[in-house]
């Protein structure tokens, strides 16, 4: 995979992100002339990017844009071999307050690369996806043919963002593969996502942990495995036209998986239950478990962080990371913003 990716031409949009940061390092490490798309903002904030190793970012081209505007993502790179499209808003609940907004990142934007990838013609683009099209499962693990419905504005437009991507390849033949990433969790995640609001919190020494409801069950992936994920979907022709779930196999309850967290820290902290972190009833996704065979057999891709003990060391991981002053000091563990 190496050789096949060295002195590549790489785009990645949303590489200011968590995922997209975590990616941007180890393509460069790869080899790969990578350019990376991030949020235009008068501040000249490169999101997590600006947190990185220099000499990372010194071996990367960093372009600003608008992923809504087409002219920005024209301007992205004379010739990309290869595209991963990240750049996406994701806090389901915000979703609900400015659906327009996340129509238009997420389908429109969408819209944008495939356009830039049907005009300039690439060897392979990586569109994501997101498990949370899963709505209402039919079985657990759920694999690739679950019928997807949108539970969330959020979840919609991504839906519309995937069947773009697949109108695309079936229309106009671009080599694309769907990667559909569970809840990637590690180093650098937002605090709209529970585990660094869990983690956060406790390390503040809150009286209390605000959280909303405990009983829904996620399959937290270790943020290295989604890289290597997407890094194995790369001219593997039998991925093309298809989705791919890159999820650990291996559920967990928000409550239980407070308290796991709260054994590592070692803490006595207790849940105090916040009723605006809630969603709506029907728009809860109650259990995601993903069935990961179809990654095996088609890229070759298995999680290293699997089981229970695989998501203690990861979060073991992740919470070293958290406890450094210079990290935690970015969070605003007391602020619920959806």
């Amino acid at each position: 995979m190496n050789n096949e990716l060295k002195k590549s031409n790489v785009v990645i949009t949303g590489a200011d992100g968590f995922i997209g940061s975590h990616l941007t390092e180890s393509l460069v490490k790869l080899g790969c002339n990578v350019t990376a798309f991030t949020m235009y903002n008068s501040l000249n904030s490169w999101g997590w990017l600006d947190t990185i190793d220099k000499k990372i970012i010194d071996n990367t081209k960093v372009i600003s844009g608008d992923i809504r505007d087409q002219r920005s993502v024209n301007n992205l790179c004379h010739k990309a071999d290869y595209i991963f499209h990240l750049a996406s808003l994701i806090a389901i609940p915000y979703s609900y307050e400015s659906p327009y907004s996340y129509l238009q990142t997420n389908a429109l934007g969408t819209l944008n690369v495939l356009e830039y990838c049907r005009e300039k013609g690439i060897k392979q683009l990586i569109h994501t996806s997101t498990s949370e099209v899963y709505g209402d499962f039919t079985k657990i693990p759920i694999d690739e043919n679950t019928p997807v419905i949108a539970k969330s504005p959020y979840s919609a437009t991504k839906i519309a963002a995937d069947q773009l991507a697949y109108a695309y390849y079936s229309s106009y033949d671009i080599p694309i593969s769907i990667i559909r990433p569970f809840n990637t969790f590690g180093p650098r995640q937002s605090n709209r996502a529970i585990i660094p609001t869990i983690i956060t919190q406790l390390l503040n020494n809150k009286k209390d942990v605000k959280l909303g409801s405990l009983y829904p069950t996620r399959d937290f992936t270790y943020v290295r495995d989604t890289v290597k994920g997407f890094i194995a979907m790369i001219n593997k022709k039998k991925s093309l036209g298809q989705v791919i779930n890159i999820g650990s196999g291996y559920e967990i309850s928000i409550g239980d998986l407070f308290s796991l967290i709260n054994s590592i820290i070692n803490t006595d902290i207790k849940i105090k239950k916040d009723r605006s972190r809630i969603r709506p009833k029907k728009g809860e996704v109650n259990r995601l478990k993903a069935n990961n065979k179809k990654a095996k057999d088609l890229i070759g891709w298995t999680p290293e962080y699997h089981g229970k003990q695989g998501l203690k060391k990861a979060m073991m991981e992740t919470i070293d990371w958290f406890k450094d002053p210079n990290n935690i000091k970015l969070y605003k563990s007391g602020l619920y913003n959806i």
